[in-house]
């Protein structure tokens, strides 16, 4: 009953892990290619990353200030949160791993 708990639990972090991703990604080709303008699809389903992975972020956002290196802003409250969801997803997969 513990370990589907876990399983649960480490299910649910890595799928926001793999939504983190789709939004680097995202994030990346907006900033590359600005006059890319997304289909419908593609809009629902960026929507969707984003309502997922901007409450979290915009809470670190408000501890952890952007370093700022001339006139380029680095957003330090990603970096900050996907070490956390990596740290919680090793330390939730080791009571799954028997030994």
């Amino acid at each position: 009953m513990l370990e589907n708990l876990w399983q649960a639990l480490y299910l649910l972090l890595y799928l926001f892990f793999l939504f983190l991703m789709a939004r680097l990604v995202m994030d990346w080709v907006r900033s590359l290619s600005r006059r890319w303008r997304p289909g419908r699809g593609a809009a629902a389903a960026l929507e969707c990353v984003w309502s997922v992975t901007e409450p979290p972020l915009r809470a670190l956002r408000r501890v952890i200030p952007s370093f700022r290196i001339g006139t380029v802003s680095l957003d330090l409250a990603f970096l900050a949160l996907l070490v956390i969801v990596l740290v919680l997803m090793y330390f939730v997969v080791g009571p799954l791993v028997p030994g």
